[in-house]
C-alpha cells in the first residue's frame, strides 16, 4: 500500500524507496502552460498501480532518520524506482540518472513544466506557486489577449 509517492507499507513494515524523491502528497507542480496539477497525488497513485494487486519484494539497505526501512523494490519483475523516475514522478537521488534523463527528454511528469524540489517543498513547505519567468508570463498574456492554448 502506497504511502505517499516514494514509501509504502509492506506487511506492516514502513518502506522508503531507495535512491529517488517524489513530490509530497500534497505538492502541486505547474505544467508548461502554467496550469497546476497535484504531481504529489499523481506519484501516489501511480506507486499505489505499482504496488496494488501484485507481490512486492523490497531488498533492504538500512533505515533512514524516521525509522523507515530504505529499500529497493520490485513489483511484476520491475524495479518501482526506476518506473517512477522514467515516468517523470519522482527524481533520481544518487541512482536511476539514466531513468530522470529519459523523463526530461520526454518531458514527463514534473519536467513538463515547472516544479520545486521535493526537498525544498518539505523544508519550506511552500504555500504559493514560484514566481514565473519572464517567457511564462509573456505566454500568459498573449493567451490571454488571442484566446491560443498552444504555440505553432
Amino acid at each position: 500500500m502506497a504511502a505517499d509517492g516514494d514509501s509504502l507499507r509492506l506487511r506492516g513494515d514502513r518502506i522508503r524507496l531507495l535512491g529517488i524523491d517524489a513530490p509530497e502528497l500534497n505538492q502541486i507542480c505547474w505544467d508548461v502552460d502554467g496550469d497546476e496539477w497535484s504531481c504529489g497525488r499523481a506519484a501516489h497513485q501511480r506507486l499505489g498501480d505499482l504496488v496494488g494487486g501484485t507481490e512486492t519484494t523490497c531488498q533492504p539497505d538500512g533505515i533512514d532518520y524516521y525509522g523507515r526501512t530504505l529499500a529497493t523494490c520490485t513489483a511484476a519483475d520491475r524495479d518501482i524506482a526506476a518506473v517512477l523516475v522514467a515516468e517523470g514522478l519522482a527524481i533520481a537521488r544518487g541512482d536511476y540518472v539514466r531513468e530522470e534523463t529519459t523523463a526530461r527528454s520526454a518531458k514527463s511528469g514534473i519536467w513538463r513544466g515547472r516544479f520545486i524540489d521535493p526537498r525544498q517543498w518539505r523544508d519550506e513547505d511552500p504555500v504559493n506557486a514560484p514566481e514565473p519567468g519572464f517567457f511564462e508570463l509573456l505566454w500568459n498574456w498573449f493567451r490571454e489577449l488571442t484566446g491560443a492554448t498552444t504555440l505553432r
